[in-house]
């Protein structure tokens, strides 16, 4: 292309496609990474969705006129950071993540299973993936960058080929050549480099790409020797520059477009050379020419768009509509849908042009990863897109099989409520998306209707405790006007302790205060000094023995640890000399736990990098484990108390067996931040959480196997970023963990499962104010009557209030026997310490939860369906005049009483009928002139007022019709979904705010259910406007 030779591109037009060509009601993901967040083949579409490690897979193009579906994958256990589709396998899809591993997946073909698992696994790398991409010219090759390296892959082999070394810190781009001969990285250092992958693993070329270290990014163009990047210079503007290979140390061309804190996605179509920018957060795109000859990049056009956008992909060129001279395509993803954009040449005559699509890349590999590592440059055989000449061979790749279709899942699901319509979409197993949860709410009598089950298939598993709410119970149970609390406790403390009689709270005087507070005494606290236990020293950890209310273990500074005994009418005086006094650690103490099911056996940890097994009868150590090379963050006994874990500052999770030996039975890595931590088993011992912080010191959970902590985590969920260390309270009956730290407003709810997809969320409990601590209650505490499943202490400023968290249930008047399973007595010993010394073990006995004289639900008699109410139609539709004329005199007959109600003169006796039917004939003739007049008034009336509504339901039907139909909602849906019985504006206004509000995402709410409140009162403003509009045409009538 020379200077004078005009584009035959400079005419495109970017055309946005109708609604019904996008893909709606998504969840799509908008989390911080280098990826794209969105990937295409020509035959599917991958993206990211709002949980992390799930994308969305959806088929490109529709079956006839039937709606697209989504299906949701589980891939990793932490966020996608990246994802791409192999070049000839259009249903070979590689994932990287945050868990440092690389996968690839075989999806299915529409109508399949999704797989239930990878077929390949690549790493795991030191570092979090930050960018992959399979090779252009030869199968089971990709590159992938992780930390300050990149790898060249051989996915057959799962072994790297070669690592490509010397990058000075992260990389957050990499990228083939067009002809796969050579491999460029961006990094934060801002280098950019050029790699020969199979010369050496040391750049070849290197020079300064942008200024700025910010996220940068590059594209190659159609030839070796030239590539785009895209990046921030030293005044925070974003720019876009050309380079070539063989003068690497200037660009050739650069453009400088605005200052934005958002990074530029470069999408460059080699073939065309047409390049689109996109920016993440942003409403536009810009189209530039790349002419490398030139140099230049020339504008083409900018296309404004109607949703923000959070990532954008192009569709492979086999796929465009060339007959309509599509030469670009882009799906752009936003928040709730994937919008398809096509670039268009406008040409007049409907034909194939040979110009504006040269021949392209076929889907047949040039070679294996063996071939090209030895030294192949064959090239992939290329293949025209003129649609005389397909179709085009295809290719399957060895990598991972072919997925065999599955008769019992070919079904197509069911759509969620918006979207009635079948559609041919995936359907997933039910393996991989059903958890224990669901399993017991179907088998616990209450049956799961099709649209939910459609609904898990589509959405991947959920909780049943999913709707949650957690409420503060009234003021009248609070404690209040609490003074001089102790809030600089260590991090290993969780503050105060509660059992279901008292509470024990750290008071800030000296001397080391306890202050025990009577949970069956609440109201407000005397302004006096309250009696306290003195410890004589700051105090760092306290516990209430699980099997003696009154007795409380109180740890302090100088490394002693005592046994207070509390009246049992509750402290009334100061104490001053405890029950015991332990002594053997040679350094302060942080943590102390009592043991699950033996009595008088405590267990502590110091900072002199011990634990110690006490025996509370004797007032003596009887265990010392070993091991520990740093300060021990936290420790946990297991249900069953034969083994402990620990987690530790060295970064290191432990589990021991006292009674075997001091050292660890085995360790694995833990959180990689030193700044705290907290472990607590689940899943039936099965499983170990721990709550730590990352290398940016985001709080996280990490979920491991219990007897393989060598292999790491099985999986790690990144919640937020907050100082204080996340306290997990654990309740064995729900599976559910609560999770929250010292100053924060927000407790979450996680439910645990020993198997992908391991976490599944549930709604969170906000407070206004921040709390100081947060504990578990007794399960017996709870309120089971009103589903109650836990109660917890919140300790504030000045006061304790006790939380309910409770379950929405219909039928609350049976017994909820799917959510309250047999508890264990924990306040019952099972054996004495010397047993559990001896090496003896026992079972906690079992108790039903169930109140007397409830049913169990899953023994409740099967409720009819509700009758639903006539359609909308049939109040729209007109009537004729007979119809009108029956109305009538039923409404007549209504208003003057049921007609087969006896008469009194029924039961009259006496009298015989050729009697009564000569007083009835004088009645009737003596009435008929009294109230013939009256009658046909009121007829004429009745008709009249009945054509007058008639000619109004015309009118206001057809306009409430059309309403309902733009707006997917009729009236009644729109009434029950904000609950109002009668068009209020302030009532409608009301519940629109409040729901709006309680559905929003950042309080653990769905942006489904919000967009659902939000039509509905736009469909209700319209039902408002229609009728103001009907009651001012009445108004101007005139009057007869």
């Amino acid at each position: 292309m020379n200077r004078f030779k005009v584009s035959k591109f400079r005419n495109v037009e970017a055309r946005l496609s109708r609604r019904e060509a996008w893909i709606s009601n998504i969840q799509a993901g908008t989390a911080p990474s280098s990826g794209n967040h969105i990937k295409s083949s020509s035959s599917l579409i991958a993206f990211n969705s709002d949980r992390p490690g799930v994308l969305g897979v959806v088929p490109l193009e529709g079956q006839g006129g039937d709606k697209r579906q989504v299906a949701y994958l589980g891939c990793h256990s932490d966020l996608v950071t990246d994802l791409d589709f192999s070049p000839f396998d259009d249903f070979l899809l590689a994932t990287g993540s945050a868990d440092r591993t690389v996968k690839l997946w075989r999806l299915p073909r529409p109508g399949q299973a999704l797989p239930s698992g990878p077929g390949v696994v690549l790493g795991p790398e030191e570092h979090p993936v930050e960018a992959l991409q399979f090779h252009p010219t030869a199968d089971g090759v990709l590159v992938s960058a992780a930390g300050t390296a990149a790898k060249v892959w051989d996915a057959a082999a799962q072994q790297p080929l070669t690592e490509l070394a010397a990058h000075g810190d992260l990389v957050q781009s990499a990228v083939w050549s067009r002809d796969g001969a050579l491999v460029g990285t961006a990094c934060k250092d801002k280098q950019l480099r050029i790699f020969d992958p199979r010369a050496k693993h040391q750049a070849s070329q290197s020079t300064q790409a942008h200024e700025n270290s910010r996220d940068g990014r590059l594209a190659w163009t159609a030839t070796q020797e030239h590539l785009v990047s895209t990046g921030f210079n030293q005044m925070r503007e974003r720019e876009v520059k050309l380079w070539d290979t063989r003068l690497f140390s200037s660009a050739l061309a650069s453009l400088t477009l605005d200052t934005s804190p958002r990074s530029l996605m470069p999408l460059l179509d080699p073939d065309s050379g047409l390049l689109v920018l996109a920016g993440k957060g942003e409403s536009q795109l810009y189209c530039y020419e790349t002419a490398p000859r030139q140099p230049a990049l020339s504008p083409v056009n900018q296309c404004v768009l109607e949703n923000v956008l959070q990532g954008a992909a192009l569709v492979p060129r086999r796929a465009l509509a060339v007959m309509s001279c599509e030469v670009l395509r882009v799906l752009q993803l936003s928040d709730t849908a994937i919008v398809p954009i096509g670039y268009h040449v406008p040409r007049k005559t409907v034909e194939f042009h040979e110009d504006l699509f040269p021949d392209t890349a076929g889907c047949v590999p040039a070679s294996d990863s063996h071939a090209w590592w030895t030294g192949s440059n064959q090239q992939v055989q290329k293949v025209s897109l003129d649609p005389a000449r397909q179709p085009h061979p295809s290719f399957t790749s060895c990598l991972v099989p072919a997925l065999e279709p599955h008769l019992g899942t070919a079904q197509p699901a069911e759509t969620p409520v918006d979207d009635a319509d079948p559609s041919e979409g995936f359907s997933s197993p039910p393996s991989s998306l059903t958890s224990p949860s669901t399993l017991s709410s179907t088998t616990s009598g209450i049956g799961t209707s099709p649209s939910q089950r459609s609904l898990q298939s589509l959405l991947g598993p959920s909780s049943k405790f999913r709707h949650a709410q957690g409420t503060v119970l009234h003021r009248d149970s609070h404690i209040t006007n609490l003074k001089g609390l102790n809030l600089t406790t260590p991090g290993e403390s969780d503050g105060f302790c509660a059992n279901r009689l008292r509470v024990a709270v750290p008071l800030l005087s000296s001397g080391g205060q306890v202050a025990v507070l009577e949970l069956r005494k609440p109201g407000r606290l005397p302004d006096t000094a309250l009696p306290t236990l003195q410890n004589g020293a700051a105090v760092t950890d306290l516990a209430w023995d699980p099997f003696d209310p009154h007795r409380l273990a109180v740890a302090a500074e100088d490394a002693r640890i005592r046994l207070w005994r509390v009246p049992p009418e509750g402290l009334e005086e100061v104490l001053t000399t405890p029950e015991a006094v332990l002594t053997g650690h040679t350094e302060k103490i942080y943590s102390l736990r009592f043991h699950p099911r033996a009595a008088d056996v405590l267990a502590s940890s110091s900072y002199d990098l011990t634990v110690r097994i006490w025996d509370l009868q004797a007032g003596a150590e009887r265990l010392r484990l070993r091991g520990h090379q740093d300060q021990i963050f936290g420790l946990a006994w297991s249900p069953d108390g034969q083994q402990l874990a620990t987690v530790c500052k060295d970064g290191r999770v432990r589990v021991y067996e006292p009674r075997n030996g001091p050292e660890p039975l085995q360790e694995g890595p833990g959180p990689e931040g030193c700044r705290g931590a907290r472990v607590v088993w689940v899943c039936d011992g099965r499983c170990l959480l721990v709550s730590g912080f990352d290398s940016r010191s985001e709080r996280q959970l990490l979920l491991y196997a219990a007897g393989a902590l060598a292999g790491g985590p099985s999986a790690v969920l990144g919640l937020d970023v907050a100082p204080s260390t996340l306290l997990p309270s654990y309740d064995p009956d729900t599976g559910l963990v609560l999770l929250t730290g010292k100053g924060d407003t927000r407790v979450f709810l996680y439910e645990l499962l020993p198997e992908a997809p391991f976490f599944l969320e549930c709604n969170s409990f906000t407070s206004p104010d921040p709390h100081k601590g947060f504990v578990l209650l007794p399960k017996t505490e709870c309120d089971v009557r009103e589903v109650e499943f836990a109660r917890c202490l919140r300790l504030r400023q000045t006061s304790l209030e006790p939380v309910a968290f409770r379950l929405p249930r219909v039928r609350k008047e049976f017994f909820q026997d799917d959510v309250f399973p047999a508890t264990a007595v924990t306040w019952e010993p099972v054996l004495s310490a010397q047993a559990w010394l001896g090496g003896a073990d026992g079972q906690p006995r079992m108790l039903s939860l169930q109140p007397p004289g409830m049913t169990p639900v899953s023994q409740a008699p099967r409720e009819a369906p509700a009758r639903r109410g006539p359609s909308s139609a049939q109040y729209l539709e007109e009537k004729s005049d007979q119809q009108k004329k029956e109305e009538l005199l039923s409404a007549m007959v209504a208003k003057l009483g049921n007609r087969e109600d006896p008469l009194p003169q029924d039961s009259f006796e006496g009298v015989d009928e050729d009697e009564w039917a000569k007083y009835l004939a004088q009645i009737i003739v003596m009435g008929a002139q009294v109230v013939g007049k009256a009658f046909a008034r009121a007829l004429r009336q009745e008709f009249a007022a009945s054509r007058a509504a008639a000619d109004a339901r015309g009118r206001a039907g057809h306009q409430s019709a059309a309403a309902s139909s733009l707006s997917g909602l009729s009236l009644q849906e729109a009434q029950q979904i904000l609950n109002v019985s009668k068009l209020s504006p302030e009532e409608i206004q009301k519940n629109y705010e409040h729901l709006f509000k309680v559905n929003d995402k950042s309080v653990g709410g769905s942006f489904y259910l919000q967009s659902k409140v939000v039509r509905a009162k736009e469909r209700l403003d319209e039902e408002l406007r229609i009728q103001a509009q009907e009651d001012g045409e009445r108004g101007q009538a005139p009057k007869t």
